[in-house]
């Protein structure tokens, strides 16, 4: 590890004096180490998050590589800028958690039954039909009574209550568009 961290050190200071392949070289070394730190440190951020630090680690590398000072080891200048980096990006996340949705699918599916809001949102809006109107479209629609029924309970003909069931299920349609708009 000593050695490892030697090498890392000469290849850095010979990449600041301007030797590429030797920048490149120790850019190939560390980058699997600080994806390592970063998906240990920063566990909770999600695989995505993780590589997207780990890029964010490497370019910081990149611009502040001529801060290293030669005679200090490399090892704890790196770990540094990675911690800071995980930090930074727990920062930004907030209390937000990400979990991919995938893993809760089955817990999360709900039996289909009727919209609870459904209901008052109906009532409402047949509220808004006068007195007659309104009770033809609740005993026929919400109730489910005849048409003969209905109009034995109004004292009105069949016809009449059809008519009359019909002029208020348009005035609700004009309604509707009114309100979803």
């Amino acid at each position: 590890m000593a050695e490892q961290m030697d090498e890392w050190g000469q290849l850095l200071t010979a990449a600041n004096t301007g030797d590429s392949r030797a920048y490149a070289l120790f850019l190939q070394a560390v980058a699997p180490v600080m994806r390592g730190i970063v998906r240990a440190k920063g566990a909770g951020l999600g695989e995505a998050a993780c590589e997207d630090v780990v890029q964010e680690v490497l370019l910081a590398i990149h611009l502040k590589r001529h801060t290293w000072d030669p005679s200090a080891p490399v090892r704890p200048w790196l770990y540094a800028i990675a911690r800071y980096k995980v930090v930074d990006a727990f920062r930004s996340r907030g209390r937000r958690v990400d979990l991919p949705i995938e893993d809760f699918a089955d817990d999360l599916a709900a039996e289909a039954g009727p919209d609870p809001t459904e209901a008052a949102d109906m009532a409402k809006m047949i509220g808004m039909l006068d007195g007659r109107s309104a009770q033809i479209v609740r005993k026929i629609g919400l109730e489910g009574a005849s048409v003969a029924e209905t109009g034995q309970l109004l004292t009105m003909s069949e016809g009449a209550v059809r008519v009359a069931l019909h002029r208020a299920l348009k005035t609700l349609a004009v309604l509707r568009e009114r309100h979803v708009k």
